[in-house]
């Protein structure tokens, strides 16, 4: 257990404009292979201020504002009364300063309290200027300290600094700094998790699937009980009835090619034009109708969205993409996407591709990332889903399905949608990249493998761990400047803005955020029905007579959504302000539509009322602290009616809720925590 510092745990940092000022804001132009870009060298004189990425303190204007859990308390360490921390379930005071809540970062704000303590304990003044926060500042007038207050800064700092070490030590050398703050973010969010799992039924069930989904656990073997036998039995005459999925690497479909017409307005053949280019004037904003751009595109969402955003950004010039080898590789690319997919479709894709052009242009990020990198980010985001079957990496793996066993239970969609996504660039007339060097054609490649791969949920919370260690390492500097002078940096903010493309639901206004929850439950239940059909165990929540949507969708935001963007907004601060806001009125509508009527009981195996348990008398080992509900209780008589009426309510709830009665409904005390998917 580490020990707790007896300051580190408030860490504060005033970012001044003398501060400020200082800093070269500058983010080097990579080699001439990457394609023109507006960034500047490092040894540029005339570097221009927008080149580099300046960490702002978080402002008293949104202090109102709930802060995720990663600002709790974590119990793991030792808090002493000095010890400072916002509670994330409570509105927080109005403050003007930056909480650092990783390790690493809290280690170096810790060395810089010793190093201002040591200077006042000796009064040594310091030569160089390098570590102090003004440039120009008269020579320190010698400080006078009476016994007691020096034997007592003497003693903070000698506690700060074997604090220090005691983290260094226990730092290991084949792991990289920001895994100290994803272990931590991952033992607070199965705290979290174990709380809200002992509350209630459903909140068990959320718990399990944000556990199954966002974290990245290793498999473990288990021995199968006697109950389990027919199923064992039946699942295991599935797989020998089962056609092998997608046994081969897609990318053969034939495009029809009179269908294709470069002269084409928006890239896709339609008799809505004028509708549909009334959609796209909204292609610079957050919030984009994709639905109606499906509707007006003859559901082509996809194909005019790209082609509005290549040429909105001039990427077909730059790179001497010719316009009909983009929209044939477009609709190709469209037409591996599953039309029978609720939610996993080139829809989805659109989305999140132009979710990605958005963030790419917030003013923060302004001439950061050069022209080949934005083509790469874009691309990444369009082919970040083909070929998806509408069901999870888990179910492949418990199927025992081809594209498993190839990429051996390890991002297994991920890689099949790279492995298509490329392919395709192969068929005629659809290699958009003819034109680049061998060396832009590399760099590409790798770097959206990169992105694509970061898009595996199981990888969540070290992508967010890794973020938010840069981001709050470069604050306990004194320049505050992130300046994404390599290949680390700059990739670590580029796949985290694709993630958070692709989990920006939530931060869409309230029609379009319940239209794709509609389609994701849909697309859960459809495996779900595969997996009873199997003889399966139902994955989480995607038991349609079980699954609670209303708090999946609170604890979806407060657990897996909010932290992320929390840190996204924290980065390129002020620019995401206004999406924060619109994440909390939708958490706070789906926390008001929850059902407040008492859960139905637990049921034992022999259907009698109270706690479950299975016949031995033991309790059920689980990987996971949390009870797990039985398919022979599922099915239980009295359970089914209990949860169709719930359901009947909750779909009243739905269809008669809506976002402007939303501020006059007051939170309740209801058996979740504010957090859930």
């Amino acid at each position: 257990m580490w020990r707790r510092s007896p300051r580190c745990r408030a860490r504060y940092f005033d970012f001044s404009e003398e501060v400020v000022s200082r800093a070269q804001l500058v983010a080097p132009s990579f080699e001439a292979e990457n394609g023109p870009s507006l960034c500047c060298s490092p040894s540029d004189p005339q570097a221009s201020p927008g080149s580099g990425l300046v960490l702002h303190p978080n402002i008293a204007g949104h202090g109102q504002r709930r802060e995720s859990f990663l600002y709790r308390s974590d119990s793991d360490y030792e808090l002493s009364p000095k010890s400072l921390s916002r509670n994330s379930s409570i509105v927080g005071e109005l403050h003007s300063e930056d909480l650092i809540v990783t390790p690493f970062a809290q280690v170096l704000a810790s060395l810089r309290t010793i190093r201002n303590n040591f200077t006042t304990l000796t009064n040594v003044q310091c030569v160089s200027n390098k570590r102090s926060p003004a440039t120009n500042q008269p020579s320190v007038t010698k400080v006078c300290l009476s016994d007691e207050s020096y034997q007592k800064l003497a003693m903070e700092t000698m506690e700060e600094l074997d604090w220090c070490l005691d983290q260094l030590e226990t730092i290991q050398t084949y792991r990289s700094v920001s895994d100290m703050a994803s272990n931590k973010f991952k033992r607070m969010l199965n705290r979290e998790l174990s709380h809200l799992s002992e509350m209630s039924r459903s909140g068990n069930q959320v718990s399990e699937y944000i556990s199954n989904t966002f974290l990245d656990k290793q498999n473990e073997l288990e021995v199968p009980c006697p109950v389990q036998k027919m199923r064992e039995r039946k699942r295991k005459q599935g797989q020998q009835q089962q056609v092998g999925m997608m046994t081969q690497i897609s990318g053969g479909k034939k495009v029809n090619h009179t269908s294709i017409n470069a002269g084409n307005r928006f890239g896709v053949k339609t008799d809505q034009e004028e509708l549909l280019s009334k959609d796209l004037e909204d292609i610079n904003k957050w919030g984009l109708n994709i639905f109606r751009v499906a509707e007006h595109s003859h559901n082509r969402p996809l194909t005019c969205i790209m082609y509005k955003i290549f040429q909105e950004r001039d990427l077909m010039r730059t790179f001497r993409i010719p316009t009909d080898t983009f929209v044939t590789f477009m609709l190709t690319l469209e037409s591996h996407y599953h039309s029978d997919v609720a939610y996993h479709n080139s829809l989805h894709a659109a989305d999140v591709v132009q979710s990605t052009h958005i963030l790419l242009s917030t003013p923060a990020l302004d001439a950061v990332f050069t022209d080949l990198e934005i083509l790469a980010a874009i691309f990444a985001a369009a082919i970040h889903d083909v070929d998806h079957p509408g069901v999870s990496n888990q179910f492949l793996i418990n199927t025992n399905s081809e594209l498993a066993l190839i990429y051996n239970d390890e991002s297994v969609l991920e890689n099949h949608h790279l492995a298509v996504g490329f392919k395709i660039l192969l068929e005629d007339s659809c290699d958009i990249f003819q034109n680049l060097t061998r060396n832009q054609r590399q760099a590409l490649r790798k770097m959206v493998i990169d992105m694509v791969l970061a898009t595996d949920m199981s990888k969540h919370m070290n992508l967010l761990a890794n973020l938010k260690t840069m981001v709050e390492t470069k604050k306990v500097t004194s320049s505050g400047v992130l300046l994404l002078d390599n290949y680390t940096d700059r990739m670590q903010v580029l796949c985290n803005m694709v993630h958070c493309a692709d989990l920006s639901n939530p931060t869409k206004p309230l029609d379009l955020y319940r239209q794709w929850t509609d389609r994701i439950m849909e697309e859960f239940f459809h495996q779900g029905d595969r997996e009873r059909e199997k003889g399966m165990e139902i994955s989480p929540m995607c038991d349609k007579h079980t699954a609670s949507v209303e708090r999946t969708q609170v604890g979806f935001i407060d657990y897996i959504v909010h932290p992320l963007w929390e840190t996204w907004a924290d980065l390129v601060h002020p620019d995401a302000q206004e999406i924060l806001d619109t994440l909390e009125e939708n958490r706070n509508w789906y926390q008001s539509m929850v059902p407040q009527s008492p859960s139905p009981p637990f049921y034992t195996s022999d259907g009698e009322g109270g706690q479950q348990g299975d016949s031995d008398g033991g309790s059920i080992a689980t990987k996971f602290p949390f009870d797990l509900t039985t398919e022979s209780q599922k099915r239980q008589a009295g359970h089914r009616e209990s949860t169709l009426a719930d359901t009947a309510v909750r779909s009243d709830l739905l269809n008669q809720g809506s976002p402007s009665d939303l501020k006059a409904r007051e939170m309740t005390t209801c058996d979740v925590s504010p957090a859930e998917t």
